[in-house]
């Protein structure tokens, strides 16, 4: 059973900002996933041509089950607003995506807060911080039907704001109590593999770095279990769009 997880930029090629719908569903095609956890998704947005990217993953990759969930109502940094799970299906959102070609036969939402006011950020260059705004976050839960039993899987992208995802993941992780074992949480936490095991004391799947896309020197894209699943193979994968590379497991039973 093959996992993946990738943070598609919304589906944008660096080299060229464009976002292009065959490119996207070849890269998508060429993961070859049975489960794959989708970050940075649009739906019906200008600048990815109005597309249901999730749609269009699914079908690329033959997922017989998929479900966008928008964190935001709106453009990001244009006007948004946070998604409450009560919009339009074809109203413009941003958010996760989940995808597969096994039957979910479980759906949760867990939707988790932004800082509630503007923080100081320092980047690369800087001698002085730049104040920007917190974007909510939310995770998706399905429960699938895998050639291994029933199987939790989490999609989830985290706040880029340190010591505020490590709130974030506390409050998925508690929330995911009552799921399923084994339990596979997958998605970009914006923290290093040692950090995001201690919080959620599961174990990571892979350790490969996946950030930049180019030359990538840190790992912030995971896949961590709970329960009997093994890897069997993994790599960090690039593909020509993003600017994140792809985390993909191969899984077996322990």
């Amino acid at each position: 059973m093959r996992v993946a997880t990738f943070n598609i930029l919304n589906g944008r090629a660096p080299a060229d900002d464009r976002v292009d719908m065959g490119r996207f569903a070849d890269a998508v095609k060429a993961l070859d996933a049975d489960v794959l956890g989708l970050q940075e998704v649009d739906r019906n947005l200008p600048r990815s041509a109005h597309a249901d990217l999730t749609a269009v993953a699914a079908e690329a990759m033959g997922a017989i089950e998929h479900r966008f969930v928008a964190a935001l109502s709106g453009s990001p940094g244009v006007a948004w607003i946070a998604a409450t799970g009560e919009e339009q299906p074809d109203s413009a959102a941003y958010g996760v995506g989940f995808l597969s070609r096994y039957p979910v036969i479980g759906w949760e939402v867990v939707r988790l807060a932004p800082v509630p006011t503007r923080v100081p950020m320092w980047f690369r260059g800087s001698r002085t911080p730049v104040w920007v705004r917190d974007e909510p976050r939310v995770a998706v839960v399905a429960t699938v039907e895998t050639p291994y039993g029933e199987v939790s899987f989490v999609n989830t992208h985290l706040s880029f704001i340190h010591w505020w995802n490590g709130r974030q993941l506390h409050t998925v992780t508690r929330a995911l109590e009552h799921c399923t074992r084994p339990l596979v949480l997958m998605g970009d936490l914006n923290m290093g593999p040692e950090r995001a095991a201690a919080a959620t004391r599961m174990r990571p799947l892979a350790t490969h770095p996946t950030f930049p896309v180019d030359d990538p020197r840190e790992q912030i894209d995971h896949v961590l279990v709970d329960g009997s699943l093994e890897p069997a193979r993994s790599c960090a994968r690039l593909l020509p769009l993003s600017d994140h590379r792809a985390l993909v497991v191969d899984l077996a039973v322990a």
